[in-house]
C-alpha cells in the first residue's frame, strides 16, 4: 500500500511537470463538471461548448465582450483512453426540429475546446494571439458521491446508511432483510447476492424519490462490474466479533476492495488532475421532494466536497504536490423553472447548502462562487392573475404530454434558513409552503448565425471559470 501510494505521488508529480511546461506556451485548463443525479451535467457541457463556439449570447465573458477571442474550435481530447463527449449528438437533441433532453451521463467522457485569444493590457500590441485549451471532463454524478467513502470504514458506512434510511418507505424491504440477517454467520453467497440486489433496488427507488446520497455509485451504474464480488455487499447491522468467513467480514473486505479498485483509480486518474470545478445541484428538485431530501443533499454535498483539494496552482506547489482545485463554481440548475425575481433566493439557498465547503475552499486559497443558472432556457416568463392576485409564472412545453402551460412553483423564502433549519430538524414536510416542480421539455429554437443555445448566466459561469485565462 505504501509503495503504491508513493508511486501514485511520483506519477502525479511527473504529470504536473509536463502540464506546467506545456502550459507556458499553450495554457490548459482542466474543468471537471460534476453533480448529483438529474442536475443537468450533459446539458451544461453541451451548452457551454456551443456558446463558446458561437458567442452571440455570451456578453459577460469579458474577453468576448472586448472582441479578443479570434476563434474557437474543437480538437481531439488529450486522453486517448477516455471516450469523447458526444457534443454533436447532444446539441442536435437540444436544438433540433423536435427538441428533447439528451441522454444522461453513464460513463466518463472528455472533450477539448481551444480558443485563440489576443492579449490585453500594455503588451497587447507587442504580442500575438495565443491558444488556450479547455479540457472538459464529464462523469456520472453517482460516481461523485463515492469520493466521500474514501475515509470511512465499512462499520462507519453501514451505521450511517442504516440510520439515514430508517423510516423511509423505499427502504422497507431491504431493512426487513437486514433485520433477519445475522452478520456473524458464515457467508452464504446466494443470500449475499439477494441482499446486494435488494440494496440496489432501494438505491434506485431513493434516487427516484429525490434523495441524493445513493452510494456506492457503481451499484446504480455498474457497467462491466455488474455481478462481480466488488459490487456484492451492502450495509449490515453491527456485530460483536465477526469471524473470518462471516458475512460481515466478507462484506467488509469487498467494501475495502471497492474503494481501492474502483473509487481510488477514478480519483487518481481523473479527479485529482482537475484544476477548475463545476458542482451542479438540482436544488429545486430537492425542495420539491421535501425537508428530508434537502438535508440528505446537504450532507451528501458536505461529504463529497471534502474530497476536493482546493488551493492555488502555484508552479512550485504543482511540481511537488500535483494539481489542486483553484476555482469551484456551485450552480443551482434549472433557474428557468422560476421567474427571474426568485433567482436571488435560489442562489442564497445554493450558498447556504455549500457554505461549509466554500469556507474550507476559500481558506485553502481557492475562489468559489454560487450561481443560479439554466444551461438551456426552456421557458418564457409571464404574469397571470389568480383569485385577484398577480403571480409571476413561467410558461413552457410540458415534458409528459407536450402541452403549453403556465406554472407558479411557490415563493422561495428570502432567508435560506427557513428551509435548511426544518430540514436539519428532521421535519416531514414544509409547514408554510407547498413547493412544486414541473418538468419542461426543451423549447423549439431557431438559432441565428453566431448564437449558441439560449441560457441563463452561462456567460457568468464561463467568466468565473476561465475568464482569468483569457
Amino acid at each position: 500500500m505504501v509503495i503504491s501510494t508513493l508511486a501514485d505521488g511520483v506519477a502525479r508529480q511527473i504529470e504536473a511537470v509536463t502540464d506546467s511546461v506545456t502550459g507556458v506556451f499553450e495554457p490548459v485548463v482542466r474543468l471537471g463538471v460534476t453533480g448529483l443525479a438529474r442536475s443537468g451535467k450533459t446539458v451544461f457541457i453541451t451548452s457551454l461548448v456551443a456558446n463558446l463556439l458561437d458567442r452571440g449570447r455570451m456578453p459577460q465573458l469579458v474577453a468576448n465582450a472586448e472582441g479578443r477571442i479570434e476563434a474557437a474550435f474543437l480538437q481531439p481530447q488529450p486522453d486517448d483512453l477516455v471516450p469523447r463527449f458526444d457534443f454533436e449528438t447532444h446539441l442536435a437533441a437540444m436544438t433540433g426540429q423536435t427538441p428533447h433532453w439528451p441522454d444522461s451521463t453513464r460513463a466518463i467522457s472528455e472533450m477539448r475546446v481551444s480558443l485563440r485569444v489576443r492579449p490585453n493590457g500594455l503588451l497587447s500590441g507587442l504580442q500575438g494571439a495565443r491558444t488556450v485549451h479547455l479540457d472538459i471532463v464529464d462523469y456520472p454524478g453517482e460516481w461523485l458521491l463515492d469520493l466521500g467513502l474514501m475515509d470511512k470504514s465499512f462499520a462507519q458506512w453501514s451505521a450511517e446508511v442504516l440510520d439515514r434510511i430508517a423510516g423511509r418507505d423505499e427502504a422497507a424491504e431491504y431493512l426487513g432483510l437486514v433485520a433477519a440477517m445475522d452478520g456473524a454467520a458464515e457467508l452464504d453467497e446466494p443470500k449475499a447476492q439477494a441482499l446486494a440486489a435488494a440494496f440496489t433496488e432501494y438505491l434506485h427507488a431513493a434516487r427516484g424519490a429525490g434523495y441524493s446520497d445513493c452510494t456506492p455509485g457503481r451499484f446504480l451504474l455498474p457497467g462491466d462490474l455488474a455481478g462481480s464480488p466488488v459490487l456484492t455487499f451492502a450495509p449490515l447491522a453491527a456485530v460483536g466479533k465477526p469471524v473470518r468467513r462471516s458475512m460481515w467480514r466478507t462484506f467488509e473486505k469487498r467494501f475495502e476492495a471497492y474503494k481501492a479498485q474502483v473509487v481510488k483509480p477514478f480519483f487518481r486518474d481523473h479527479f485529482a488532475r482537475i484544476d477548475r470545478q463545476v458542482v451542479l445541484v438540482d436544488v429545486l428538485g430537492a425542495i420539491h421532494a421535501g425537508p428530508r431530501a434537502v438535508e440528505d443533499m446537504r450532507g451528501g454535498l458536505a461529504d463529497t466536497l471534502a474530497a476536493f483539494r482546493p488551493g492555488r496552482n502555484a508552479f512550485l506547489r504543482r511540481l511537488l504536490m500535483g494539481k489542486r482545485v483553484e476555482k469551484i463554481l456551485f450552480a443551482a440548475t434549472k433557474a428557468d423553472h422560476l421567474h427571474h425575481s426568485q433567482h436571488p433566493q435560489l442562489t442564497n439557498i445554493m450558498q447556504a447548502l455549500t457554505r461549509e465547503a466554500a469556507d474550507r475552499a476559500q481558506f485553502a486559497g481557492a475562489s468559489t462562487e454560487a450561481l443560479s443558472l439554466a444551461s438551456l432556457r426552456a421557458t418564457v416568463e409571464e404574469t397571470v392573475t389568480h383569485e385577484g392576485h398577480k403571480l409571476n409564472c413561467v410558461r413552457g412545453r410540458l415534458l409528459e404530454d407536450g402541452r403549453q402551460a403556465a406554472f407558479y412553483p411557490g415563493a422561495l423564502p428570502l432567508d435560506a434558513n427557513a428551509l435548511l433549519n426544518p430540514a436539519k430538524d428532521g421535519a416531514e414536510k414544509w409547514l408554510e409552503q407547498d413547493y412544486q416542480v414541473m418538468k419542461f421539455a426543451p423549447a423549439a429554437n431557431t438559432l441565428r448565425p453566431g448564437d449558441g443555445p439560449p441560457h441563463i448566466r452561462m456567460d457568468r459561469a464561463a467568466q468565473f471559470l476561465i475568464g482569468d485565462m483569457l
